[in-house]
């Protein structure tokens, strides 16, 4: 392993099973350039989330827990928000629309009532892995790692989730999440699969298919009617 990656692996620490999973990748050329990229963002001004939980969506969610996969982009770019889970920011902090959203379409799926804070770390424990696409962004700038390597990096893991030994679901929303396991799909899984696609919750697109989809039911029935634990999303 280069020193960079190992420097990077030490500030920002992964969990021994998903490394041991993602070893082939720290060893390639790209990762060693992507750890260059984000360190030197990081000695220029600030970059979120925070490198100490860049890796917290692997870290709170082990491989041989992962009951679902909610796919974001990139991180939240202002100041406090993000700490390394897609869609979820830190308690205190104002609902993003997207999350806002969410909490809108949880409520008409399974009847919870929204909740003040964003913070989705009890689904994370739950067995939800929220896995956005690109991991670290600066500070105001979103996108602004979109070409660090970050893509190729969770091209990877998605190919190992795909192919984990236990009942997944997907739950794909917006076009950049349906791409990112059509890449990772190829072959047959291990054991079953559930994939629901539907548009992005963002305020832009929410009405145009991801009101009324009914992810979260859909999830837990999967999953119980597989013999795992469903999810319950509560908060």
């Amino acid at each position: 392993m280069e020193p960079i990656v190992q420097q990077f692996l030490q500030r920002s620490p992964l969990s021994e099973d998903w490394q041991a999973l993602l070893r082939e990748e720290f060893e390639k050329p790209y990762f060693a350039a992507l750890c260059e990229k984000v360190l030197e963002a990081r000695r220029a001004g600030a970059v979120f989330p925070p490198e100490e939980v860049v890796f917290s969506a692997l870290n709170l969610t082990p491989p041989e827990a992962v009951g679902c996969v909610i796919l974001g982009q990139d991180p939240y770019h202002e100041q406090g928000q993000a700490h390394g889970l897609a869609f979820s920011v830190k308690p205190g902090v104002k609902l993003p629309p997207s999350l806002r959203n969410i909490y809108k379409e949880r409520q008409s799926d399974l009847g919870l009532d929204p909740v003040p804070e964003g913070y989705l770390v009890p689904w994370a424990e739950a067995g939800v892995l929220l896995l956005n696409t690109v991991l670290t962004v600066n500070e105001g700038a979103a996108n602004s790692h979109a070409k660090f390597g970050w893509q190729t990096f969770t091209d990877a893991v998605f190919r190992i989730l795909w192919q984990l030994p236990r009942p997944v679901a997907f739950v794909l929303w917006g076009n950049q999440a349906k791409k990112k396991l059509e890449k990772a799909s190829r072959g047959d899984a291990p054991a079953p699969r559930l994939v629901l696609a539907s548009a992005h919750p963002s305020p832009l697109s929410a009405r145009n298919g991801f009101f009324g989809s009914h992810p979260f039911s859909q999830v837990d029935a999967f999953l119980s009617a597989h013999g795992q634990a469903p999810i319950g999303w509560r908060l």
